[in-house]
């Protein structure tokens, strides 16, 4: 028997690499290669992983930010997609994109006028998102190369992305060790497992942002698909999309309680709407208690795709594309015009630092901040 176990563990150990040279695993039909992404401004290489799965499921993933390059799923024909927005290759991320598939932190979303308290001492952030601090403020985690070991194992293949955020940058306190694990399934879910520690106390909102259209990235806007959020409560905002307590959705635009076209009211004269140009909120996800729960569900009626969003936070953002405007150019040189994808960000809330009533974002030295999350594509 101990034999046996020791036999397993080497299998186990063989499976992971950090290098980039050709398959890593055929473990249940689940793979990870490894490609160059192109050259940074540096020198530097930036990787491409690929791990495809026994449905031919495929998810493209850089050590560039830890973004989501691609994400090809089959139709209710069985007809391949690629349903992420993003770009051909690493030198395109870097020229300035609205955070296609990126992990951003230290703190994803906003802060008002970039200012927190902490422990009675005062910190001060970059303000890139007019008076406010957006997604880690110049150089958040989309911006980083992250180091990359890939794996497999009894749930799948994938990619774990760590990176050390050293004291004080972006203006956050404390050496924040941090790591991303994807992992692609044989059931056609990406599942996204974040850890992180810290020497100082300090404060952590780690999200993922894909743009995602299930028609097929660059094919129009995402108007019809359907959309359901299990949350009887939101986050209303100023304009500065501050949030400025808790409401409920009943009665409102907001309300996703039933599958409703993300186009129906999306252009309604309701203030919360007007604030942000369509939907871009938070949603307070019902009895989320630290679980894994089901947050929201996504139909696109035309190719049958469906993907459905499972996590252990207590919030998710909605985001309906409102700011694309066609100077973004995609892969294959898809323009990416208004409302072309929607985001949804699951985290905690925006502004929690300043916000007592909000679920603590603090980390402090000797706990680990844990969350997970699980984006599942099926077909009806």
């Amino acid at each position: 028997m101990k034999k046996v176990i020791v036999f397993v563990l080497f299998l186990s150990l063989a499976f992971i690499f950090t290098g980039c040279q050709g398959p890593v695993n055929d473990f249940g039909k689940c793979t990870v290669t490894c490609s160059s992404f192109g050259i940074m401004p540096d020198g530097q290489t930036a990787k491409l992983f690929t791990l495809t799965n026994k449905n031919g499921m495929t998810v493209k993933i850089t050590n560039y930010g830890a973004i989501v390059t691609h994400i090809i799923v089959p139709d209710a024909k069985g007809d391949m997609a690629d349903v992420a927005l993003g770009h051909d290759n690493v030198n395109d991320y870097i020229k300035g994109h609205p955070y296609f598939g990126a992990i951003v932190g230290r703190y994803g979303n906003r802060i008002a006028k970039g200012k927190f308290t902490l422990d009675g001492k005062q910190y001060t952030l970059a303000t890139n998102n007019d008076a406010n601090h957006l997604h880690g403020g110049e150089k958040g985690f989309d911006k980083v190369i992250w180091d990359a070991a890939a794996f497999a194992d009894d749930f799948g293949a994938g990619v774990r992305f760590s990176y050390l955020s050293k004291d004080m940058e972006e203006g956050y306190p404390g050496n924040l060790n941090c790591s991303v694990r994807y992992t692609l399934t044989n059931n056609n879910e990406l599942k996204l497992d974040y850890e992180a520690t810290t020497d100082k106390a300090t404060v952590v909102n780690l999200t993922h942002h894909s743009y995602f259209n299930l028609a097929g990235q660059g094919t129009g806007d995402i108007l019809s698909h359907e959309i359901m959020i299990d949350a009887d409560y939101f986050t209303p905002v100023d304009e500065g999309l501050i949030p400025t307590g808790i409401e409920s959705v009943k009665g409102t635009p907001m309300d996703f309680t039933k599958s409703t076209a993300i186009g129906k009211r999306v252009d309604d004269d309701y203030q919360q709407l007007i604030f942000g140009k369509g939907y871009d909120h938070n949603w307070i996800i019902n009895n989320a208690d630290g679980s894994m729960k089901l947050a929201a569900r996504v139909t696109e009626p035309t190719s049958g795709r469906i993907m459905e969003v499972y996590t252990t936070e207590p919030g998710i953002q909605f985001y309906c594309g409102n700011f694309l405007d066609g100077t973004n150019i995609g892969k294959g040189n898809k323009v990416y015009k208004h409302r072309y994808g929607f985001c949804l960000e699951t985290q905690h809330f925006p502004d929690s630092p300043n916000q007592k009533d909000f679920p603590s974002v603090v980390l402090r030295p000797g706990q680990l901040y844990r969350h997970s999350t699980i984006y599942k594509f099926l077909t009806k």
